[in-house]
């Protein structure tokens, strides 16, 4: 029996086991991909918005070469702090079913299962990708994520986007040999880009370097192609290569299966405690990103990794105020 097991290990989901960990309690951390996935999916050589002072958990330094860390830095400091923490982690063992109620609840996975007290998922929202929901989209030729340029060059790829991530990708593809379509809904570029790759981009779509269709959206992928619909009537353009920067979102039908109750608003809010972010679930917690739903751009490292700390004392302080384990029975959810 865990005092806490952490569904998720990002950096939100490990700081909540370092705080746990902390308050005198036992953790366990379960995640269904490797170490700070996500972060594993980000574009390599990708370098952070934030400093690293900003997304350091535990208090342990986050040493950088440069102003802001890059996602190769990322990814050792969080498996460095992981390791001195001892945490205990089971990676690539994914959460099928929770059971029972607080004090008592049992996680079943993909390897078996285990029982905690309590229960806090950090599963953020990168592994959901908003979907186009058009004829084509399921062709190998689509991708809803960017690592690098590599495999393109030479290639005809069609970003679908407007906001920093597809165009720090058209950018990167246009200048590895690419060449780059950008298919924008609105009239224009993202306000949200930037303020040093907007000009950059705003350049090399005036000069021709990358083809940008405005108002438009893409209406079909096909084999060698891709049917993009414009103001001024459909366009069919030759492709190659898709990538659909259009966003995520967290994995609803996991929540709901939580028995978390979400809120009839634009966000699709899961309901919270705002003071100790426990659901209406007694004894299940959610903490970082996936606290704002469908608004991904609410909560992230910098401000999420604080939830842990007013988790960790919220559960400490119910631990104490209840009968000790040993003095109780026990009954494994049927």
């Amino acid at each position: 029996m865990h005092d806490v097991i952490v569904i998720g290990a990002g950096p939100v989901g490990l700081a909540c086991a370092i705080e746990a960990r902390r308050e005198g309690l036992q953790p366990l951390v379960i995640e269904k991909g490797a170490l700070v996935n996500s972060i594993l999916g980000y574009p390599a050589r990708m370098e952070f918005f934030s400093t690293p002072d900003l997304i350091e958990i535990g208090n342990h330094p986050f040493p950088v070469q440069g102003y802001k860390p890059t996602r190769e830095e990322a990814l050792e400091y969080y498996r460095g702090v992981a390791r001195q923490e001892r945490l205990d982690i089971r990676l690539y063992e994914r959460v099928s079913e929770v059971l029972g109620r607080r004090g008592d609840f049992t996680v079943r996975t993909s390897k078996g299962g285990h029982r905690a007290r309590h229960l806090i998922v950090s599963t953020g929202f990168f592994d959901q990708p908003n979907l186009l929901e058009i004829p084509g989209e399921s062709l190998p030729k689509v991708t809803h994520y960017y690592h690098e340029p590599y495999p393109y060059v030479g290639q005809k790829v069609l970003i679908v986007g407007a906001r920093n991530s597809a165009a720090k990708a058209a950018l990167d593809l246009y200048r590895h040999g690419a060449e780059v379509t950008l298919v924008v809904r609105s009239a224009e570029l993202s306000e949200k880009i930037k303020y040093w790759i907007r000009p950059d981009l705003d350049n090399r779509i005036a000069e021709g370097s990358i083809r940008a269709f405005f108002n438009a959206s893409v209406a079909e992928i096909r084999e060698t192609s891709v049917l993009v619909r414009t103001s001024d009537g459909p366009l069919e353009i030759p492709n190659d290569w898709v990538i659909a920067m259009t966003g995520y979102r967290p994995d609803y039908g996991f929540l709901e299966s939580l028995g978390i109750d979400i809120a009839d608003d634009v966000c699709r809010t899961p309901v919270v405690d705002e003071a100790t972010f426990e659901t209406t679930r007694p004894g299940l917690y959610l903490a970082g990103t996936v606290c704002g739903g469908l608004c991904t751009s609410r909560w992230f490292i910098e401000n999420g990794r604080h939830h842990a700390r007013q988790i960790a004392k919220h559960i400490a302080r119910g631990t104490a105020e209840t009968i000790p384990f040993d003095a109780i029975h026990w009954k494994t959810a049927e």
